[in-house]
């Protein structure tokens, strides 16, 4: 049986990838990699998160996603009510305040990239490839080199999937890092998981964009 790494990583994404037409209130594309202890993840940020889903939804089938809250579209709908969506965002940033977990994150302005890089380089592939070595660099000083990660993608589609595994699997066999290719292990979920894992990451990735671009001096919208 291997001997399975102390962490878990979750990755999800803010903005899209393509540099044929870049949206001129969100420039960015983000990868936000979510870097959970097992036994905190465990013991602590699942069950803080199921019992929130409860306390406003009464069961716990719901899936956190920060486009629907930000929309307050259904099942979010509950947050139309002001009260309601305070209390819901104070509740949330609650859970994600105590919840013990490191992020490495990844922001390309993609006006930028496509002057230096050109309209054929692919942010998503340098955005993965930057932070799986920089997920591998923290998880090197917690001692878990060569000790088998998962690291967890929310499905897109059985091509999209087999393409996202195909680069990650490039990165691992042309890396010049020892031990990435023994510490990373790829991984697909499927959105219905509902992992509480994918949605933090969910929840982390525009927040650290709309961060990002103003630091850019880039104009932000809500």
């Amino acid at each position: 049986m291997p001997d399975f790494s102390d962490y878990v990583v979750y990755v999800d994404e803010s903005g899209d990838h393509s540099l044929a037409n870049i949206n001129s209130q969100y420039p960015v594309f983000v990868l936000s990699f979510c870097i959970f202890p097992v036994k905190d993840y465990i013991s602590t940020v699942v069950p803080q998160l199921q019992a929130m889903k409860f306390e406003f939804f009464g069961h716990d089938m719901v899936i956190l996603h920060e486009r629907e809250i930000r929309k307050s579209a259904p099942p979010y709908d509950i947050l139309l009510n002001e009260a309601v969506r305070e209390r819901f965002m104070d509740r949330l940033n609650g859970v994600i305040a105590s919840s013990r977990f490191e992020i490495v994150a990844c922001v390309i302005d993609k006006e930028r990239f496509r002057e230096r890089r050109g309209g054929n380089a692919n942010p998503y592939h340098v955005a993965l490839e930057f932070g799986l070595e920089r997920v591998f660099l923290q998880l090197q000083q917690h001692c878990q080199a060569r000790r088998p990660a998962r690291v967890v993608f929310e499905s897109r589609g059985a091509k999209e999937d087999r393409a996202l595994e195909l680069e990650f699997r490039r990165i691992m066999d042309s890396t010049r890092m020892r031990g990435m290719p023994e510490t990373l292990a790829f991984h697909c979920a499927p959105k219905s998981a509902n992992s509480s894992g994918l949605q933090i990451a969910d929840m982390t990735a525009r927040p650290i964009g709309l961060h990002a671009m103003e630091g850019y001096g880039l104009k932000t919208y809500p």
